[in-house]
């Protein structure tokens, strides 16, 4: 079977919901990351934030509060790398065997497509797994990065390196949760594709309703007006 037949396998709807479900992906985690000025995003306001914890971190004494944080972050990021990698190895599991997912769409009366449709589904889902598992590595990496930064700031607030140094740290642990973001959006979109193995219109569905999670979360919700009510935006 060459490139043309496995393309022909799929429907209009197919590509129509595949095409949704990856612009649907990219404008949510562009709108995340630039919004308006009148309405910023969770993730930008934390950004925010995390500076202010930097120029704070410079007159704290002793900062080990600090380091205590940043292991947490690391911590965390390290946690869904691990899940995300044993998420790849499940995938390729179930495509290396896609009997028990036709045997399941005979239990569910669904279309009993070929093998080769059950896997080019699932590699989608592969997709979205694995580029979240390199984006949680790459934020671990970028965490280290900020520990040795902050790790480099001179105790004497009068040092002309102290703030200069504490600006870095706090670039570098904004570019960090950046990448730990996108790889939850794209833990969010990878769940979201498993939606396909039930049809199009189940993948539209899902696709929908995780880009509505993900607006609410970061344009409307209730943590959102708690950041907003902080001093450092003039409540």
């Amino acid at each position: 079977m060459d490139i043309l037949d496995r393309l022909a396998l799929f429907s209009y709807l197919d590509y129509s919901a595949i095409g949704l479900l990856f612009m649907l992906w990219l404008m949510i985690g562009w709108r995340i990351e630039h919004p308006s000025k009148k309405h910023a995003s969770v993730s930008v306001l934390m950004a925010e934030y995390r500076r202010e914890w930097m120029r704070q971190m410079v007159t704290r004494e002793p900062r080990i509060y600090d380091a205590a944080i940043l292991a947490s972050l690391r911590q965390g990021t390290a946690f869904f790398a691990s899940a995300s990698l044993i998420s790849i190895g499940g995938v390729l599991a179930l495509i290396g065997n896609t009997d028990q997912l036709i045997g399941i769409a005979d239990d569910l009366t669904l279309d009993r497509d070929p093998s080769i449709v059950w896997e080019l589904k699932l590699l989608v889902t592969l997709f979205f797994v694995t580029n979240a598992f390199l984006k949680f590595v790459w934020s671990n990496r970028l965490f280290g990065y900020c520990a040795v930064l902050m790790s480099a700031v001179p105790n004497d607030i009068t040092d002309p390196r102290t703030m200069p140094r504490a600006m870095q740290a706090a670039e570098i642990n904004v570019t960090a949760a950046r990448g730990f973001n996108r790889g939850l959006r794209s833990v969010y979109f990878g769940l979201a594709s498993v939606a396909w193995l039930a049809g199009p219109i189940a993948l539209i569905g899902a696709s929908l309703i995780t880009c509505l999670v993900l607006w609410r979360r970061e344009f409307a919700s209730q943590s959102r007006d708690v950041l907003l009510s902080g001093d450092a935006h003039g409540a």
